[in-house]
């Protein structure tokens, strides 16, 4: 049995796309995950399943909430290896713990390839700092994220892909949560 990390895109900001918890739970027992549990109200969910084809999952999942919820909700997958290597790869250990809430990891939908992270790194992007690994996208904030002009629109042309960022806090969050379900 697999334990998955879903992440939802945009939903419950602001008052916007709102989406239940409780209801965001109930539809994932009904496509047969088991021991769903959600993290905070951002569209985070841990839960086991039996399917092999995630993929396949992932597509089922999305199409179940937009026929529930009444709109499109990006949604990305990551197994709880897939977050331990996310962690291990931390780019920024100078930063973290201390500032580890100026830390963005970004989930990309797909990897983005070696001449588009090249690209990336041809960007002058300050006083951010900025990092790509297979199919995420890490930022350090320095500022604060609600100070920065960068913006991820370039970001993610550049990369031909996008994605859902979470904080490096909820990042392990969600790797606690992965590895209770595993033991």
């Amino acid at each position: 049995m697999s334990v998955v990390i879903a992440m939802l895109r945009g939903v419950n900001i602001v008052g916007k796309r709102q989406v239940k918890m409780e209801t965001l739970r109930a539809l994932c027992a009904s496509l047969k995950c088991s021991d769903v549990v959600t993290h905070l109200q951002s569209g985070n969910v841990v839960f086991r399943t039996r399917t092999r084809d995630l993929e396949a999952l992932r597509l089922q999942m999305q199409k179940e909430m937009a026929a529930s919820f009444g709109f499109d909700v990006p949604t990305v997958f990551r197994t709880v290896e897939d977050l331990r290597r996310v962690v291990a790869y931390n780019p920024f250990p100078g930063r973290i713990p201390a500032e580890a809430s100026k830390v963005l990891v970004t989930f990309l939908y797909d990897d983005p390839g070696d001449e588009r992270r090249k690209a990336l790194r041809a960007m002058t992007i300050e006083p951010e700092e900025v990092r790509v690994e297979g199919r995420e996208l890490h930022i350090y904030y320095p500022l604060g994220q609600g100070q920065s002009k960068l913006r991820m629109g370039p970001i993610e042309k550049a990369l031909g892909t996008s994605g859902t960022g979470r904080n490096w806090n909820t990042v392990l969050k969600l790797l606690e949560l992965g590895e209770g379900l595993e033991g």
